[in-house]
């Protein structure tokens, strides 16, 4: 038989609380136990100090430390103090807008009100699942422990409405395009915010700037060509003295060429005879 997951409602309004407890309670599987209410995130903060659970069902906007930042907070001091068992953050709000903030906390689930049962109950279920795997990588041998997921594995971002988290094995390439970057995997292309630079010190060794417009993954990189043909000055913006010695990169599965600025040549072909080895 599972566990019993126990559970922590954070939110400033007593009517809300009392909802989320009739919701949970009427959950077979989980099982669950409400085990605390809280209405500021200073109570909650005060109540784990003593006590532990599983699972937080956390509201955003409270008086005081809103919701994100009280998650904030938590994780930061799992960051400084692995030992101590972090739960599971499920947000539970009215507003849609901090979903992706959520997400790059960590967040399990993000749930808007009013909520449903069955939502409540999925994203409970994931948290059961997500607790099992943690006891099973805590007892497992040290070889067979996998490495623990990083933020960066996700690119979080908006499209069209929707909350997507792309996989960033997935990712291809980021090209800077205007005032906003494209996104590319195999099969899609989505739009987001932010900046390359901002990308390139997140993602590590993980991918490399071909150009002051383009990162691409290392992995994904295929080919390095000198005198690439005229459609690939499109993609660049550079200026006519780089063009007329101009280098491109073949990304895989897309057959798309990117420009490489001159002084990024060397490092692609040391990328390039890398994956060689």
């Amino acid at each position: 038989m599972s566990p019993v997951l126990r559970v922590l409602i954070v939110d400033d309004e007593p009517l809300a609380r009392l909802r989320l407890r009739g919701l949970v309670e009427t959950i077979a599987e989980p099982r669950c136990e409400v085990a605390a209410e809280a209405a500021t995130a200073s109570q909650a903060a005060a109540w784990l100090r003593e006590h532990g659970c599983d699972v937080v069902l956390l509201d955003v906007q409270m008086p005081g430390a809103d919701g994100l930042q009280f998650a904030e907070g938590l994780v930061q001091r799992q960051a400084v103090q692995p030992g101590l068992p972090a739960p599971l953050f499920i947000f539970v709000t009215a507003h849609a807008a901090h979903a992706l903030r959520a997400f790059e906390l960590d967040a399990l689930d993000y749930l808007t009100k009013p909520v449903r049962r069955e939502r409540l109950q999925a994203a409970l279920a994931r948290a059961a699942q997500r607790l099992v795997e943690r006891a099973a990588a805590q007892t497992a041998p040290p070889a067979a422990v996998p490495a623990a997921p990083q933020p960066a594995d996700f690119i979080t971002l908006t499209d069209r409405g929707r909350l997507l988290r792309v996989p960033l094995a997935e990712v291809l390439y980021f090209k800077a395009e205007l005032k906003y970057l494209t996104l590319r995997t195999a099969s899609e292309t989505h739009v987001m915010d932010g900046a390359l630079s901002d990308l390139e010190q997140r993602l590590g060794g993980r991918f490399l700037r071909v150009h002051r417009n383009a990162l691409v993954a290392r992995w994904a990189v295929r080919e390095l060509e000198r005198h690439a043909p005229t459609g690939f000055g499109e993609l660049d913006g550079g200026d006519a003295g780089e063009a007329a010695d101009s280098w491109a990169v073949r990304i895989v599965h897309v057959d798309e060429w990117l420009s490489v600025s001159r002084r990024q040549v060397a490092a692609v072909r040391e990328a390039l005879a890398g994956q060689a080895r």
